[in-house]
């Protein structure tokens, strides 16, 4: 059997759908699994055991007729058994119906519904720990597997190279173990999914204050002139736990450095769900327009937190 998974869009996403894998091989274990994902979100799924085989959507494929009509005849030469349409959009539908799989399986939307063989309504509030974001996802299995039970979480796996490479980076850096190692996401993916600088500075200042931590920023190159206002607004005794030179060049590498934390403090996005697929606590706060049930998962023990402006003002 061939099934293929379409999960397109950011890295949270990509993420959170991995688990279906997990489900997957447990009911198939012989079967080939493919996974079809935006090639800037690859690091997440690298290594992973449950997944045979990774399609790659370019920023070529996305603007070029020509690469994405090769794109999809290549896709539709591997004659899938089973699709299962996670993205859920009209691109995604319409090569979801070209591969004429047996089993073509996304949700219900009017205008779609019939490039598939089966649809799932998705749920609209949360009744277990996982969240929106997770249930709806398991949904999609029923289809094909029946009722899920027991879900799994999302893993990142990394390889022992890559956490020696970080251990060593925050040893050369002569960064004091003896107190807490925060991981801060300063910045959202934009404007609206940023907690803006001041609050931070002034959440900065509290954290180091009360726990003497030092503070590794979750950002990239082309964000350091934001990443300098916010150092500029923290307290001076705040600058000097911030070790604003030690970040992944690239996303295994900010992943290896996360792993080395004792939390991801900061922005919900992607690096918190990451931070929770390598088992890292978190705290997190939302953008006010962001449905907090969805991204909120595995906060039943404690181990995550976040807040969201309707906590404070319900209405």
């Amino acid at each position: 059997m061939k099934i293929l998974v379409i999960q397109h869009k950011m890295i949270g996403d990509v993420l959170t759908t991995s688990l279906l894998f997990e489900l997957l091989r447990e009911r198939y274990p012989s079967a080939q699994l493919d996974y079809l994902i935006n090639a800037s979100t690859q690091a997440v799924v690298a290594h992973h055991p449950f997944i045979d085989r990774v399609w790659l959507f370019t920023s070529e494929i996305e603007t070029s007729k020509k690469a994405a009509n090769t794109f999809q005849k290549e896709i539709v030469a591997e004659k899938y058994d089973v699709v299962i349409d996670v993205y859920a959009k009209l691109r995604s539908a319409l090569l979801t119906k070209a591969t004429k799989a047996q089993k073509r399986i996304s949700y219900f939307k009017w205008y779609t519904q019939h490039m598939y063989t089966h649809t799932v309504k998705p749920a609209l509030t949360s009744h277990k720990d996982e969240g929106l974001a997770i249930e709806n996802r398991v949904l999609l299995m029923e289809p094909l597997l029946g009722a899920v039970s027991e879900i799994p979480r999302p893993k990142i796996y990394l390889q022992t190279a890559e956490l020696d490479a970080a251990k060593k980076v925050l040893q050369e850096k002569k960064i004091p173990r003896e107190s807490p190692l925060f991981m801060i996401g300063v910045l959202g993916s934009g404007p609206e999914k940023t907690y803006p600088l001041p609050y931070m500075a002034t959440l900065l200042d509290a954290i180091v204050a009360d726990t003497n931590a030092q503070l590794l920023f979750n950002y990239i190159p082309k964000q350091q002139a934001k990443v300098d206002d916010l150092i500029s607004l923290c307290a001076k005794t705040t600058r000097q736990h911030i070790y604003k030179d030690v970040y992944g060049n690239d996303l295994r590498e900010f992943l290896a450095l996360t792993a080395h934390c004792d939390a991801l403090i900061g922005n919900e996005g992607g690096a918190v769900n990451m931070a929770k697929a390598l088992d890292i606590p978190t705290f997190s706060i939302f953008a006010p327009w962001i449905l907090k049930e969805a991204w909120n998962s595995y906060e039943g023990d404690g181990t995550h937190r976040s807040v969201h402006l309707k906590d404070f003002y319900p209405g």
